[in-house]
């Protein structure tokens, strides 16, 4: 082949790749995001108790919000009592105490560990879709 002439065909496919993906980053931020806040709540709503239901249906995610310093999004519970549920409280009384369930805690800890291999998983996907041979 002579200097100059062709040869360049797998970089071009690479650049235009890349070019592609760097479009579809931030809806790809925004997917992981959303997914783990749904894996989340998968994980909470079991854990909370059940009495009338209210506790386990108040149970919501707000939007996506993305900054200069990053994305993020609530999950939450706006039931008036439930930080009590999550945390403890005093007894009526105020002689005991009330251990709290900690099933946002706990199922963030739980999130937290398997975090690298979905992140890794969904990124590898991502990384393929674009680059992918």
């Amino acid at each position: 082949m002579a200097p100059g002439k062709g040869g360049f065909a797998e970089l071009y496919k690479l650049r235009d790749g890349l070019n592609e993906m760097k479009k579809d980053v931030a809806a790809f931020i925004v997917d992981c995001i959303r997914e783990l806040a749904n894996r989340l709540l998968a994980k909470t709503v079991p854990r909370t108790p059940v009495d009338m239901g209210e506790l386990r249906r108040g149970w919501t995610i707000g939007e996506v919000v993305v900054t200069s310093a990053g994305a993020e999004i609530e999950v939450f519970n706006p039931v008036y009592y439930s930080p009590y549920v999550e945390y403890g409280h005093r007894t009526p009384n105020h002689k005991g105490w009330v251990e709290g369930r900690f099933m946002m805690t706990i199922s963030i800890e739980e999130l937290e560990r398997e975090l690298p291999a979905i992140l890794e998983k969904k990124m590898s996907r991502f990384i393929e879709k674009y680059l992918g041979r």
